[in-house]
C-alpha cells in the first residue's frame, strides 16, 4: 500500500486538529475543543489501564495515519482513551456538557472515574451532562471503546477487516471532534426547522431541559438585519416570510436564526426551499421551488487516505465540496457515511445538494441476491426473508430504526438535503416499504428512494437503478425515474495511487480515454434518457479515488483531477431538462 498525506493532513496543526466549532446548526458561544494529542492503551479486558505510554491524536481513529498510532483494537480487545483537562475561567454558566462527535462502536465515558455516559453506534453524536463529575483545577476524562465490524447488529458501513473491492480499512474509536459546552441550568436542549415555502412562513420547533419554558426565535439576514420574529407557543413558532429569498444550488442564500430562552441564547440557520416533485414533457420530475431540476451528482464516499472517515481538516471538506461544483455537479450522495456536521454545513452555503444514505448494518450478505443477480437484471426480489440479507437477527433491525430516527432528527435542519435511502443495494435490507413509511413519518419534505439499486419493492416515488458494466437501458414506470449509480471508469494515476491493483468498472488507460469515453457516456446514453424517459437524476461513481477503487474523477489524495474542470462544466451543461429538448 503506498500510504500518502493529503496536503491538509501535511499541515496539520496537532495541537488542536479541526479547531471548528463542530455542530453550526445549534451554536452558543462557549465551547472548550478537547482534540489533540490523548494517551491510549488497547487491553484484552475492559478496566481501565494503569499504565498509559502511547499517544494518539484525536479526532483521528488509531488506523489513521494521521492518528500517530501504531494499532488499533482487535475485535475482542478494548481501545482506551484518556486526557486532563482544565476548564477556562469564567467557563462554567450553570451546567458542563461533554460532546462526541462520533465514536466507533461501543464508548463508555469516565470523568474523574465516575462513569457519565455509555453509546453504542459508531455513526451518531451524543453528549453527557459532566457537572456533578466536576473537581476544581484538573480533571481526567477517560474513554474506553469497544469496536467489532462483523457484528451483523452495527451499522458499519463500508468497513471491513479484510478491504478489497468496494469494501475499505475498518477503523476504531474517536473519529470526530471531542468538545465541551457550558449551559445555563435551563437550556435549548434541540431545535427543529421546517421552511414553508407554500406558506411563506417557516416553523421552529425547541425542547428544553425543563419543560413548559417559553422562548423567542428572530430570523436575521446573513449579516445580521433583523427580518422578523415571534414567541413560541407550546414549544412551536411560526415566523411569516412574506417576500423570502429562496435556497437554490445557484444562490444558497441562508437565514440566520436567534433564538433566546431566559439566559439561554443558540444560534442557527436556514434556508427557504422547497422539494418536490414537478413534471416535464409528461413525466414526474424532481423540483426544486417548484421549477424542475436535473440532479447531476456524484457517489462521495467520505473517506481519505490520511483520515479514512476523518476529513484532514475543514478546509478538505470545502475542497471536496467546491470541486464538484466547479465541475458541473449539483448533487453529491453521501454514500454509506455520516459526516461531521461541518460538512453539510458547507453543502448548504455552498449550494450543493445532498442525497443522505442510511448508514449500512446486518452480515453477512448473500451475494446471489445483492450482487450477481441483480447485475444480470435482475432487480425486483422480495425482501419478506430478512435473512439472504443479513438482517436475520431481530436486534439487528432494532437497532436499524433506533439509527434510521437518529439520523434524520440529526440531519433534518440542513437546507442542502433532498433525499434519504433507508437501504443500498439490499445490504442489510428487510421490508423496505415499512422503512420508507418510517422515513415518511419522521419527515415529510424530502425524497425517499426506498431500495438504491435493485431489490425493488415498489415504492411510489422513485424508480432507483445502478447500472454498471453495460449500455444504460431504463424504462419510465410512472414514478421519478433515477439512476442513482453509474460510470465507475478507472484512470489510475502514477504516484498517486494507493495500491497496484486497481478496481472499478472499465480501464481508461490515459486520461484522454477517460475524458472521451465520459462525455460519450452522459451524451449518448444519459442525456438520451432525460429526452425520453424523462430521466431526472444521475449520480457517477465517483467523486475521489478510495483505497483501491480508482474510479474516482479526483485522485485519493485530491492532487489530481483526471478530467479538467472546465471540461466537466461544458459536458454538464446539456445535461439538464433545458437543454434536454436541444439538437
Amino acid at each position: 500500500m503506498n500510504i500518502r498525506l493529503t496536503n491538509w493532513g501535511k499541515e496539520l496543526d496537532r495541537s488542536c486538529p479541526l479547531p471548528d466549532y463542530p455542530r453550526p446548526q445549534l451554536k452558543r458561544d462557549s465551547d472548550v475543543n478537547l482534540n489533540g494529542v490523548w494517551q491510549y492503551a488497547v487491553t484484552p479486558g475492559k478496566n481501565i489501564p494503569v499504565h498509559w505510554e502511547k499517544e494518539i491524536l484525536v479526532p483521528f481513529s488509531p488506523e489513521a495515519p494521521l492518528s500517530g498510532a501504531d494499532r488499533g483494537p482487535g475485535k475482542t480487545e478494548f481501545l482506551h482513551y484518556r486526557r486532563s483537562f482544565t476548564l477556562p475561567e469564567g467557563f462554567l454558566r450553570g451546567r458542563v456538557i461533554l460532546h462526541f462527535g462520533a465514536v466507533d462502536q461501543i464508548a463508555t465515558v469516565y470523568v474523574n472515574n465516575i462513569m457519565v455516559t455509555e453509546h453504542r453506534g459508531g455513526f451518531w453524536p451524543f453528549s453527557a451532562d459532566i457537572t456533578a463529575a466536576l473537581l476544581p483545577g484538573e480533571n481526567e476524562l477517560v474513554v474506553t471503546v469497544q469496536d467489532d465490524a462483523d457484528d451483523p447488529t452495527q451499522a458499519v458501513g463500508k468497513q471491513r477487516y479484510k478491504s478489497g473491492g468496494i469494501w475499505y480499512t475498518a477503523q476504531s474509536g474517536i473519529w470526530q471532534t471531542v468538545w465541551m459546552e457550558s449551559v445555563p441550568e435551563v437550556y435549548i436542549k434541540s431545535i427543529r426547522v421546517t421552511p414553508e415555502f407554500d406558506e411563506s412562513r417557516v416553523r421552529i420547533e425547541f425542547t428544553a431541559n425543563t419543560p413548559g419554558k417559553t422562548a423567542t426565535a428572530d430570523v436575521l439576514t446573513p449579516d445580521g438585519a433583523f427580518v422578523a420574529g415571534s414567541w413560541f407557543k407550546n414549544g412551536v413558532c411560526v415566523v411569516p416570510l412574506p417576500s423570502f429569498r429562496p435556497w437554490s444550488p445557484e444562490d444558497p442564500y441562508l437565514y440566520r436564526l436567534d433564538i433566546r430562552m431566559g439566559e439561554d441564547r443558540v444560534e442557527s440557520y436556514f434556508g427557504m426551499r422547497k422539494f418536490s416533485y414537478g413534471e416535464h414533457e409528461g413525466r414526474r420530475v424532481f423540483a426544486l421551488n417548484d421549477r424542475p431540476l436535473f440532479h447531476n451528482g456524484l457517489l462521495d464516499q467520505g473517506y481519505w487516505p490520511d483520515g479514512l472517515l476523518t476529513p484532514p481538516a475543514d478546509e478538505a471538506m470545502v475542497f471536496d465540496i467546491r470541486t464538484a461544483r466547479d465541475c458541473g455537479f449539483n448533487m453529491l450522495r453521501k454514500h454509506i457515511k455520516i459526516e461531521p456536521l461541518r460538512w453539510y454545513y458547507h453543502c448548504d452555503r455552498l449550494g450543493m445538494i445532498v442525497w443522505q444514505d442510511m448508514v449500512n448494518g446486518g452480515q453477512p450478505y448473500d451475494l446471489l441476491r445483492t450482487s450477481i443477480l441483480p447485475l444480470a437484471g435482475v432487480t425486483k426480489l422480495s425482501d419478506a426473508d430478512p435473512a439472504p440479507y443479513g438482517r436475520a437477527d431481530a436486534a439487528s433491525r432494532v437497532q436499524y430504526y433506533a439509527e434510521m430516527r437518529q439520523t434524520v432528527e440529526l440531519l433534518y435542519n440542513c437546507p442542502c438535503i433532498a433525499l434519504w435511502t433507508p437501504f443500498n443495494e439490499g445490504w442489510g435490507q428487510f421490508d423496505a416499504l415499512a422503512a420508507a413509511r418510517a422515513v415518511r413519518q419522521l419527515d415529510d419534505t424530502r425524497y425517499i428512494d426506498h431500495a438504491s439499486g435493485w431489490q425493488d419493492q415498489g415504492w411510489p416515488e422513485i424508480q432507483s437503478r445502478h447500472i454498471y458494466f453495460r449500455p444504460l437501458r431504463m424504462k419510465n414506470d410512472g414514478r421519478a425515474l433515477c439512476l442513482t449509480e453509474y460510470g465507475g471508469y478507472i484512470l489510475a494515476i502514477p504516484e498517486h495511487k494507493w495500491c497496484e491493483k486497481p478496481f472499478g468498472y472499465k480501464v481508461c488507460p490515459t486520461p484522454s480515454a477517460l475524458e472521451r469515453d465520459y462525455r460519450k457516456l452522459l451524451e449518448r446514453q444519459v442525456l438520451p434518457h432525460i429526452r425520453t424517459e424523462g430521466l431526472t437524476a444521475a449520480v457517477y461513481t465517483q467523486l475521489t479515488d478510495v483505497e483501491q477503487e480508482m474510479n474516482g474523477l479526483l485522485t485519493y489524495d485530491r492532487e489530481v483531477l483526471k478530467i479538467p474542470a472546465g471540461t466537466l462544466r461544458e459536458i454538464h451543461r446539456r445535461i439538464s431538462f433545458s437543454e434536454s429538448e436541444d439538437d
